[in-house]
């Protein structure tokens, strides 16, 4: 039994199927942790879904920014970006089983993994942990998101107030739905960022072109790290798959931007990935 790490498919399906050839998957004893963005900018979201449910029993899988965008969509409190690629999803006669299906998953995952150098917790994000978060601010915060997902009205709300790039950083007077977009956007967002929290949001390349002030958050020290604990993120393509930081392990190497699908296996560290397939 293996544990493998994939970043951010995007509906990049024939690339997912030839790296799971390459990691010589098995159905019956492995799993796959997905960091999110299952779907949208790529070709083919539906049928990246229809292959994942498919095979969800072997499937660990948080949200990331780009499903959050298909729930709002398809709850049609928002119109679709330029960019968008998710008609066919949106017009499936399966729709209904998808919203349903995604609306099962946390903003985080963790789980404790026997590894060649012994036994250690691998937690899952989107985009990563805010610095100041401990692991119990990490838990709270994925709770009450997930909570409000079984409250139709405060759901529809939510969907409506979650884009935006402010509030950016924690503050003792926000309601309720500030500080869900506050915290949707440290668990599926966040680049850069100071060591209390403050998010900038524009910023968008490698790492080392850090905003004045403002670090990668992986970059500071975090208030959650702990011994024998791995971050596991995708989001941010420009990183290519490297932080430089023990522990770290950033897996989003930009299939859908024309470079790569890569998997991490959790036991051993060794990285798998396969090229996109040029049009």
């Amino acid at each position: 039994m293996a544990n493998y790490a994939i970043g951010d498919i995007q509906g990049c399906y024939f690339e997912l199927m030839g790296l799971l050839d390459l990691i010589n998957f098995d159905e019956s004893k492995d799993k796959l942790w997905f960091t999110g963005d299952l779907i949208n900018r790529g070709p083919e979201s539906l049928k990246t879904l229809d292959f994942l449910f498919g095979i969800r029993d072997n499937c660990n899988i948080v949200l990331g920014n780009h499903d959050l965008h298909f729930l709002a969509l398809a709850e049609k409190v928002r119109k679709p970006f330029k960019k968008d690629t998710l008609n066919k999803l949106l017009q499936s006669p399966f729709q209904v089983r998808y919203i349903e299906w995604l609306k099962s998953f946390n903003l985080m995952y963790y789980q404790n993994i026997e590894c060649e150098k012994g036994n250690k917790t691998f937690l899952m994000t989107h985009a990563g942990i805010p610095p100041h978060w401990s692991f119990e601010d990490c838990l709270s915060a994925n709770q009450e998101i997930k909570e409000t997902m079984y409250d139709d009205k405060l759901w529809n709300e939510f969907l409506k107030n979650m884009y935006g790039n402010y509030p950016n950083k924690q503050e003792a007077n926000l309601t309720k739905l500030e500080r869900m977009r506050l915290n949707t956007n440290y668990f599926t967002r966040m680049r850069f960022c100071t060591i209390d929290g403050e998010l900038e949001l524009e910023a968008k390349g490698p790492a080392s072109n850090n905003p004045d002030g403002f670090k990668a958050w992986f970059k500071h020290p975090l208030k959650i790290k702990k011994e024998n604990l791995s971050l596991i993120f995708g989001h941010w393509a420009a990183l290519g798959g490297i932080t430089n930081v023990p522990e770290i392990i950033a897996v989003d190497t930009g299939c859908v931007w024309g470079y790569k699908l890569s998997a991490y296996r959790l036991e051993d560290d060794q990285i798998f990935s396969y090229d996109q397939i040029k049009k």
